[in-house]
């Protein structure tokens, strides 16, 4: 072997051995930071008394930044003018509080900054950072504490404001809607246990809001409240439980229109279940006329006829529990609504459901001899039906087997609209499914005050499944859909059968719910018994 040759060998094992060393590890950049950022220190210092400046600094050991500020911070006592806090957007080693309002005397002022505050690299935060000073010689060093959950649903809301309104002579309950607290703090947004601290001796009304607009004041169409029902002394070592609840709205007509030929819309919210919708314009004698609901949205429509009423208005008069009001609806030309027939009953049904028609117009009259249900074997089948006038749907009730189908056949005439229209042939198709695709739930209820509604719902708090209960007995849901359910009992006070929400000026609290997880998923062709035990109050 040649020289040349030896020297080109040894090149390239030498090569191969360094490109071999050099894959096998790369550099990195070691460990990753952990560590919050640290407060070197604070102008004037935290905790600082005689407070009469008008800018905070805040210096912290690295470069920090800011995130969502808005949600994170709390200011207590509230300011009616924000102060301006930097940096926002960008990265800085200190914190800059300018504060533009008058500041209350003899008050101790805390902000409370969440997990806002982060170092800029990893995003560490400095957790539920406080700066607290004192316009007056000494801190308040007083606290109030408790815990919050949701009056019906499973779940509660996160950042939830918690508040305190002195009891003083210019207390009144309306002051929720109109004032910012004395003192507040967040449940932000990883619990439900709530602590109002630097606060002063006294006495004080407990509250709690879900604030949609965060402008730390009340308003019941949008927000959620909480409150304690009695007044509360501070100090004391009481731990306070607060049930969070949308109040229902006030029913109330919202401008009624026509909106075709021989209709009146009228928008509403509130429960409708008894208004009353009275025609006070002269009318002839052959008038007639019906009220609907609409099947989607909340509106009542008044139907009337003859279409040709020579007049250019009709004046209404509204009434229900509570509310009396008078509109003037003015009339256009416009033409009638003609009648659509449609089902709600698609593909499969089950056992104890009823097959339900709906109509565009309200429904007058039926022919059932021109009505048919017919089963698998081609053999009639009896059925009953049921009209629901305000709701217009016609429901046709007959004994179903599993595994089977059904023809419903309604021929020409067989219903009689309002206004006199006719349906042509109409033709429905529906299945029952095997029993052996359904499971069954078992439900024992111990310590109960009766009456009671048991619900079946889902991971979102939906109904799925109802009883309701004037007993002690045991609850069979039977033919249950497989899958993942909770149980929630509602104690009916008022035995109404419904849940009833509560009110804040008439102090009335939300009728008791208890929530419960089934024990596991259920499962098809399965039977399970769960037996609740419920805490005696």
């Amino acid at each position: 072997m040649n020289k040349t040759l030896s020297n080109f060998i040894l090149a390239l094992v030498i090569g191969l051995v360094l490109v071999n060393c050099a894959n096998r590890g790369r550099p990195t950049g070691g460990e990753k930071d952990t560590t919050p950022p640290v407060i070197t220190s604070a102008s004037p210092k935290n905790y600082a008394t005689n407070f009469k400046g008008k800018e905070i600094r805040i210096n912290f050991n690295e470069y920090i930044k800011i995130n969502n500020l808005q949600k994170q911070l709390i200011i207590s006592p509230p300011m009616k003018t924000q102060p301006q806090i930097t940096p926002l957007g960008g990265a800085s080693k200190y914190i800059t509080i300018k504060i533009f309002d008058t500041l209350q005397p003899n008050t101790t002022y805390a902000f409370n900054f969440g997990n806002s505050i982060e170092d800029n690299n990893e995003g560490n935060p400095y957790p539920y950072f406080r700066y607290v000073f004192s316009t007056g010689k000494t801190i308040d060093s007083l606290s109030v504490k408790g815990q919050i959950n949701d009056a019906l649903s499973r779940e509660p809301d996160t950042f939830v404001s918690v508040m305190l309104y002195e009891a003083d002579a210019t207390y009144t309950d309306s002051i929720v809607y109109k004032k910012t607290p004395k003192y507040i703090t967040n449940t932000l947004d990883s619990v439900t246990t709530f602590s109002i601290d630097n606060v002063k001796a006294g006495k004080y009304k407990l509250l709690a809001i879900k604030d949609a607009n965060s402008d730390n004041k009340y308003q019941s169409k949008s927000d959620k409240i909480a409150f304690y029902k009695d007044f509360i002394t501070v100090p004391n070592n009481d731990t306070y439980k607060l049930k969070l609840f949308k109040e229902a709205e006030a029913f109330k007509v919202i401008k009624p229109r026509q909106n075709a030929a021989n209709k009146i819309d009228f928008p509403f919210i509130g429960d409708y279940s008894n208004v009353k919708i009275t025609l006070k314009s002269k009318t002839p004698a052959n008038f007639k006329s019906r009220i609907t609901k609409d099947k989607e949205t909340d509106s009542l429509y008044f139907w009337y006829t003859p279409k040709d009423l020579e007049i250019d208005s009709l004046i209404f008069k509204v009434s229900n529990k509570n509310y009396d009001n008078n509109f003037t609806v003015l009339l256009k030309d416009k033409k009638r609504d003609t009648l659509i027939i449609k089902t709600t009953s698609f593909g499969t049904i089950g056992s104890k459901e009823l097959f339900k028609i709906h109509g565009s117009t309200p429904f007058k009259s039926f022919n059932t001899n021109k009505i048919t249900v017919i089963n698998t074997d081609s053999v009639k089948v009896k059925f009953k039906t049921k009209f629901d006038t305000i709701n217009n749907t016609l429901a046709l009730d007959f004994k179903k087997l599993e595994s089977s189908t059904y023809q419903i056949k309604m021929l020409p005439e067989a219903i009689t609209d309002f206004f006199g229209d006719k349906n042509d042939t109409l033709n429905y198709t529906v299945q029952t499914v095997p029993k052996s695709n359904f499971g069954n739930l078992r439900i024992k209820v111990n310590n109960a005050t009766y009456p009671i509604i048991v619900q079946l719902t889902n991971a979102k708090g939906e109904i799925k499944y109802e009883q309701i209960s004037a007993k002690k007995e045991a609850l069979d849901f039977l033919d249950i859909s497989p899958g993942k359910y909770y149980i929630r009992v509602i104690f009916d006070t008022n035995k109404n059968n419904k849940y009833d929400s509560g009110n804040y000026l008439k102090g009335v609290q939300p009728e008791r719910v208890s929530h419960f997880e089934i024990s596991e998923s259920i499962r098809a062709d399965w039977s399970y018994e769960e037996t609740l035990t419920l805490l005696k109050k």
